[in-house]
């Protein structure tokens, strides 16, 4: 199975002022396409071929850098468009997903905290995640294009902290940009529907 870049699931300009249609632009059209072209290239003739990009991903890690940087950073950013929507954020969760985080990280005022603080100390390029490791939500950082994967958990939630991701809109704020991820744009519906199937 080849990588292709999925269409954003909105207008380039549909969450703005909070991702402006020139971030959504160079972005998508740009740094995740040269990701998915780059990621094919790298993909033919190897033992990969043919896999899913979750099976390219967890095979390549450790083993081909090139490859599971690129299928790392596709797969990251294929579920980074969904992970937003238009006037999203916010405190209004679907009841289970809401349940879990209060139980599994206090409240969810606190998982927005340690998510933006996640982000935040995130040294250099990489992603801030919510993800569900041996059944329960927990908070993690991964440098560059590595996700919850290689770790032994299932990412429910992403934020990219590469500077591509928010220097347009935020310059080096990057705590205003997570901050705005997560009052305005995160798609909880979205999250709630990979919680449910991780924790079958």
């Amino acid at each position: 199975m080849s990588f292709t870049l999925p269409d954003l699931p909105y207008a380039y300009d549909a969450l703005a002022p909070y991702m402006s249609r020139e971030t959504l632009e160079y972005h998508h059209d740009k740094h995740h396409n040269a990701y998915v072209t780059t990621g094919n290239n790298l993909l033919k003739g190897s033992e990969w071929e043919g896999k899913s990009i979750e099976e390219v991903v967890k095979g390549a890690y450790g083993k081909n850098q090139g490859l599971f940087n690129n299928a790392g950073q596709h797969f990251n950013h294929t579920h980074f468009w969904k992970w937003m929507k238009p006037n999203g954020g916010g405190d209004k969760l679907p009841g289970e997903l809401e349940k879990a985080i209060v139980a599994d990280l206090g409240s969810l005022a606190k998982a927005k905290e340690d998510f933006v603080q996640a982000g935040t100390t995130q040294f250099g390029s990489g992603w801030a995640w919510l993800a569900v490791k041996d059944g329960k939500i927990t908070v993690m950082k991964t440098p560059n294009g590595e996700n919850p994967l290689v770790h032994g958990a299932t990412p429910i939630l992403g934020v990219d902290v590469w500077e591509h991701s928010y220097y347009i809109d935020y310059r080096n704020r990057r705590p205003d940009y997570l901050k705005a991820f997560v009052d305005h744009l995160v798609n909880w519906e979205y999250v709630a529907e990979l919680y449910a199937a991780a924790s079958k």
